[in-house]
């Protein structure tokens, strides 16, 4: 059979099932049923991003299906079999959204549909390749330990692995972990499935790309040239996988397969080997991916796939708890004769002297000289260690300075890692981000108590009140220059941020020491000095030397910017901010919804509803992506009043920022617990009226500025 007849074919049997199965629920429920994918402003991402149309009910659906049928030409060219490619997976997405009419119908079994928040959470490590690629993997493997192979090839390389069909049930049979949190994402068990993955590519080319929905030409090339994505197909493959392949294909993603005789092969695109132990190498090399994986000698895996294992407590050896028990880490500059390098001492008992489940104190003391490096350095380095140690399989670390807790799992301790694997991490990581600045390292791991506690005391909190000194008096006005940060365009080419010692980067990522040392670690790299020349608003941050640089780096995408203001000029956003601020008109303030939140804001939107109209790079007045550390800073809105327009935000969030919060808000203005009079969503999570009640009875001080309109 041709490769135009499988397709065809597979392309009538997906459009037949989701004709009928939207014929059903009309049945059911009449064509005004409204439907959707949980937690996503993209009503039905995939048909949204190619058509410009969103589909939020079943009388929609059976409108996309008529238009679905018009782009199922039968002609034996090749662009019609890429056209009955797309059309399938459009079809897919509008198959699978009836599945959810009811609920999750995943739940309990695999993950689903991809949330809004979940795909901004994948921004940051997808712009900086910490995710390489997105790994999509289709059917049974021929053997269960040729599927946990293959998945942990692409795990322990960093990527992100979707799994759909009987895979799933494969790496349940061996006991693997899966999970959104260690990049392997079980969507579900049809190849229908696949729609969501198709979703998550659409999304992120509207989301990071500024990609206008309908424009088919700017959503191809964009898949081409900034989603690096491939997709793995286990045979016998079926008419219908076959056909969603080509839609994958068409996008650029190429497709490997085993499948040695029922498809012919395309250079590049459809790549046929028996062989499963080779599809990652020729996975990476179809998408000219080359991953560069550092060494760590250490019993388990490491890669930053595993940064969000959770260990709990019944499956923990042991645990290093810095709230219970003095711990803490700490990098120090030293002269390079005092340092022998790969030096890793363990400074008191091992992992196996201590009482399973018990919780103790440790102290990581990394030593490092060089002629370039700097004590400027030495607290970025220490923001590293989360994910650094959080990279080993099995290993689950959170906070930092001297709040840090620390759990090894029973199975990475049954595999041998031991304390002094900490510091062949440390090691390892320093010297392979940073040999530019570091020529020796040496690692301290203390978990001898007493020198803990002493060491704490005498050691640390020293240097961490020094830094905090300086920090507290580095403002925006005793520094000569800020910094540009363009790492987020390998996914949003327009963006730039400015990063100032006031004003962190919109991700929460990037400090302006972080912008700083990336500069002078990699003087050609994302990070330039943008000095301050040229003041045209003092009010507004601006300078025509802002000005200059964003229309430099954005390539002519951006004219003006300013650093205090949302409703003049105010900064682009990619996609992967922590927060969003918009403005509430009823109160004459602005609501701050975080990516966690998954509830509705007195805006009249989700978080999501807000993202869809804030990122891609583009300037948006009155809306503004930001991190969580910005919202106590005192250039926050500083044009337009600065924190006394904050009127709501989610509790949660506000219980995270209201110290900072406080103390900002009693320094510049002299009220007393500020984010008393902040409403949340035990106060309202929808209703303007209700709001502005609550903050007249709190006397909040937004009520009696000047319109912001």
């Amino acid at each position: 059979m041709l490769l135009f007849d499988i397709v065809f074919n597979g392309n009538d049997k997906m459009y037949a099932e989701a004709e009928e199965a939207v014929n059903a629920a009309i049945a059911k429920y009449g064509e005004e049923k409204a439907v959707g994918f949980p937690e996503t402003a993209y009503a039905l991402a995939a048909y949204y991003a190619e058509t410009g149309d969103k589909i939020t009910n079943l009388k929609e659906c059976k409108e996309g299906l008529a238009y679905i049928k018009t782009q199922m030409p039968r002609e034996r060219r090749l662009d019609s079999v890429f056209k009955s490619g797309v059309a399938t997976a459009l079809a897919a997405e509008i198959l699978e959204v009836t599945k959810y009419i009811d609920g999750d119908p995943y739940e309990g079994i695999s993950e689903g549909a991809m949330t809004d928040a979940q795909l901004r959470e994948l921004g940051v490590p997808l712009v900086v390749y910490d995710i390489p690629c997105v790994a999509l993997i289709i059917h049974a493997a021929p053997s269960v330990q040729e599927a946990v192979d293959l998945v942990k090839s692409y795990q322990s390389q960093g990527n992100f692995v979707c799994l759909v069909g009987g895979i799933i049930d494969q790496l349940k049979e061996a006991n693997y972990n899966m999970g959104f949190n260690v990049r392997v994402y079980p969507i579900g068990d049809n190849i229908s499935c696949a729609a969501h993955a198709v979703s998550v590519a659409s999304r992120v080319a509207m989301v990071f790309g500024n990609i206008t929905p309908g424009d088919k030409v700017g959503l191809q090339k964009y898949h081409f040239e900034r989603f690096r994505c491939f997709v793995n197909a286990f045979g016998p493959l079926d008419e219908k996988t076959v056909a969603c392949g080509a839609g994958a294909i068409y996008y650029g993603f190429p497709v490997i397969t085993n499948d040695m005789e029922y498809t012919p092969s395309v250079p590049k695109s459809l790549i046929k080997l028996a062989d499963v132990s080779k599809f990652n190498k020729a996975s990476l090399e179809a998408r000219n991916i080359k991953i560069k994986v550092t060494n760590v000698d250490i019993p388990v895996a490491f890669a930053t796939a595993f940064e969000g294992e959770i260990i709990r407590r019944g499956d923990m050896q042991v645990e290093f708890d810095g709230s219970r028990v003095d711990s803490f880490e700490l990098v120090q500059t030293k002269e390079l004769t005092e340092i022998e390098d790969h030096n890793i001492e363990v400074i008191g008992p091992e992992l196996d002297e201590f009482e399973q489940g018990s919780k103790n104190g440790i102290a990581f003391v990394v030593e490092v000289a060089g002629k370039k490096m700097q004590t400027d350095f030495e607290p970025v380095f220490e923001r590293k260690f989360h994910a650094w140690i959080n990279g080993a399989e099995g290993v689950m670390h959170t906070g930092q300075r001297d709040m840090i807790r620390v759990r090894v799992s029973k199975d990475a301790y049954e595999a041998g890692f031991r304390a002094k694997h900490f510091g062949e991490i440390l090691y390892a990581k320093i010297k392979g981000e940073f040999e530019a600045v570091v020529d020796k390292c040496q690692v301290k791991v203390y978990t001898d108590q007493a020198e803990c506690t002493r060491l704490r005391h005498e050691l640390a909190q020293a240097s961490f009140d020094k830094r905090d000194e300086r920090l507290s008096n580095l403002t925006d006005e005793n520094v000569d220059v800020f910094y540009t940060c363009i790492l987020c365009q390998a996914f949003s080419p327009s963006h730039v941020c400015i990063v100032t010692p006031e004003r962190l980067g919109l991700c929460g990522a990037v400090s302006w020491l972080d912008a700083k040392a990336t500069h002078e670690l990699d003087p050609e790299g994302a990070c330039q000095v943008v000095p301050k020349e040229g003041l045209i608003d003092e009010n507004l941050g601006a300078y025509e030397s802002f000005n200059e640089a964003v229309h430099k780096y954005s390539m002519g995408a951006l004219e003006r910017i300013t650093m205090y203001s949302i409703m003049v000029d105010p900064m682009t956003s990619c996609g992967c901010f922590e927060c969003i601020c918009g403005i509430e008109p009823f109160s004459n303030g602005v609501a701050i919804a975080n990516r966690e939140y998954a509830g509705m804001t007195p805006l009249g939107m989700t978080f999501p509803e807000l993202a869809s109209m804030t990122g891609g790079g583009v300037q948006t007045p009155g809306f503004m992506g930001h991190g969580k550390h910005f919202i106590g800073s005192k250039k926050f809105m500083a044009a337009e009043g600065g924190i006394q327009r904050i009127v709501w935000m989610p509790k949660e969030l506000k219980d995270v920022v209201a110290d900072r919060l406080n103390a900002t808000a009693k320094e510049l203005y002299g009220i007393d617990n500020f984010a008393d009079m902040i409403g949340d969503e035990t106060i309202t999570d929808s209703d303007p009226e209700a709001l502005v009640a609550f903050l007249t009875e709190k006397g909040h001080p937004a009520l009696g500025l000047d319109p912001l309109m």
